[in-house]
């Protein structure tokens, strides 16, 4: 439902901008229309506007400088991208220079009703209730996905090729790298946005109690159920389901969990009937499922159900780009959180936090963020504010970054490398700065055939060459 009363900057040519001035003006929107970037940065200097609406195509190869322009202007609160099918991702790639959202072009009803109306509302909430509320229910735009480098770049493309569709979607990647944020942006952006996103964490509920959880029960079913009770999948009826940590369910959780998935029913505990629900299913792991299902540890069948499409989340260590936008998204949310005065960083200390290796991720790098701002004084956040952790051993020099394009493997196994190289073949100390025990550093060089000089070699020449050894296979004939 669309507030009454609001004021639409149209900027498109005028051949496109037919079929879209009907609708908006059916729709009860005061809309001016302009065929001019020049004449629409003019209009909006004179007067106060509600939202724009800017054709991709009438701004060409210019669109992100405009954008830039249009975002200076404080008359111009919010910006939604109109795109022909053949200018989506030329839309999506601009959507960090500042637009809230994109529409594909011919507009429907339906479509404007949800995207434009939810951007009206929140322009209405943070006029009500202040900016706060206005960011907790704008931050899963697809605009609002921190995505600068090239792995989250495809992260975002695939969001917006999931999310209209039906199907399952699993999310691979490790702890902290914002699995959830993923599964609530393809929600956020499909035609199940006004219906409930549940999650539920499959970790941290009891064998037990999973099934109960997950279908419900009926008064009765078990020592403690004193009433009917609805379970996750009927909550997040004609809405999403997102079920992390998928690889920790039991397998006969798993086999009802697949029939769920297939049937589009189930029974509660202790039920005698079906219940019917229209329910997207997303689901994340940072476990190793084809490891599982050939330890029998995890269902085949309900493996290849889940990964119908997968979405892998790059680790921070492999999204340098992305730390100053993601610092500073954090840096506003905490201050606004904690109701302190803004703060900013210094290049610096941003320097300092691209280098670090971050082992728990973006979650990490929230964390150590919220720390310094609330026990450091000041507007001014510096490398020296953060902790020892973070800017001395666990720091890696600049060559032991991973190179940006490679596979995960390939960037994991030049950080080791390094790493290694850097400190001298020493792998307690390699094993310290890449936060990992020594244990797993072993295991790692093993599956990646690195070879680290021999102890009485490792002081030789300062950053001698690491080799590789033969690959399985080879002949081993001479070796001890």
């Amino acid at each position: 439902m669309l507030p009454e009363g609001k004021q639409i900057l149209l900027v498109d040519s005028a051949t496109e901008a037919g079929e879209t001035l009907a609708l908006l003006r059916g729709m009860g929107l005061r809309v001016t229309h302009v065929t001019d970037p020049t004449a629409a940065l003019e209009g909006a200097a004179r007067e106060e506007f509600d939202l724009m609406m800017l054709g991709v195509g009438l701004a060409g190869d210019g669109l992100s400088d405009l954008l830039l322009r249009f975002r200076q202007m404080r008359t111009l609160p919010a910006i939604v991208l109109l795109a022909r099918s053949d200018e989506i991702q030329h839309a999506i790639r601009r959507l960090p220079d500042g637009a809230d959202d994109y529409l594909l072009k011919p507009l429907t009803e339906a479509e404007v009703s949800a995207r434009v109306g939810r951007i009206l509302v929140w322009r209405e909430l943070d006029e009500r209730v202040g900016h706060l509320q206005k960011e907790l229910s704008r931050k899963y735009l697809l605009g609002n996905l921190v995505a600068r480098s090239e792995g989250m770049k495809r992260v975002r493309d695939q969001v917006l090729q999931v999310a209209a569709a039906r199907s399952t979607v699993l999310i691979l990647g490790e702890s902290g790298v914002g699995k959830e944020l993923v599964a609530k942006a393809i929600h956020y952006n499909s035609t199940r946005r006004e219906a409930p996103f549940i999650a539920i964490n499959c970790s941290a509920i009891p064998v037990t109690l999973i099934e109960s959880e997950l279908f419900g029960h009926e008064r009765g079913a078990f020592t403690g159920a004193v009433e009917r009770r609805k379970g996750k999948f009927e909550l997040a009826d004609r809405g999403t389901l997102f079920l992390d940590e998928i690889g920790e369910m039991d397998l006969q959780t798993q086999s009802k969990l697949l029939r769920v998935l297939e049937e589009r029913e189930f029974m509660r505990v202790g039920g005698g009937r079906e219940v019917r629900v229209d329910v997207r299913v997303l689901a994340a792991t940072n476990s190793d499922l084809e490891g599982m299902v050939r330890r029998r540890a995890f269902r085949e069948d309900l493996y290849f159900r889940l990964k119908v499409i997968s979405i892998q989340v790059p680790p921070l260590r492999d999204r340098f780009e992305d730390l100053p936008d993601l610092s500073r998204l954090f840096l506003q949310q905490i201050c606004r959180d904690n109701a302190m005065s803004p703060k900013r960083m210094t290049p610096k200390a941003v320097r300092v936090l691209q280098r670090y290796a971050w082992p728990g991720n973006v979650r990490e790098l929230k964390n150590v963020l919220e720390s310094t701002i609330i026990t450091k004084a000041g507007e001014v956040i510096r490398s020296s504010d953060f902790p020892a952790a973070v800017r001395g051993r666990g720091t890696l020099p600049p060559r032991a970054r991973p190179r940006f394009g490679s596979s995960l493997e390939e960037a994991e196994r030049d950080l080791i490398r390094s790493t290694l190289r850097h400190l001298g073949g020493n792998r307690t100390h390699a094993a310290r700065a890449l936060r990992i025990g020594v244990r797993t550093l072993q295991r790692k060089l093993k599956t990646y055939a690195i070879r680290i000089p021999s102890k009485r070699r490792r002081r030789a020449v300062p950053g001698q060459k690491l080799t590789e050894t033969p690959r399985p296979g080879r002949s081993m004939k001479g070796r001890t």
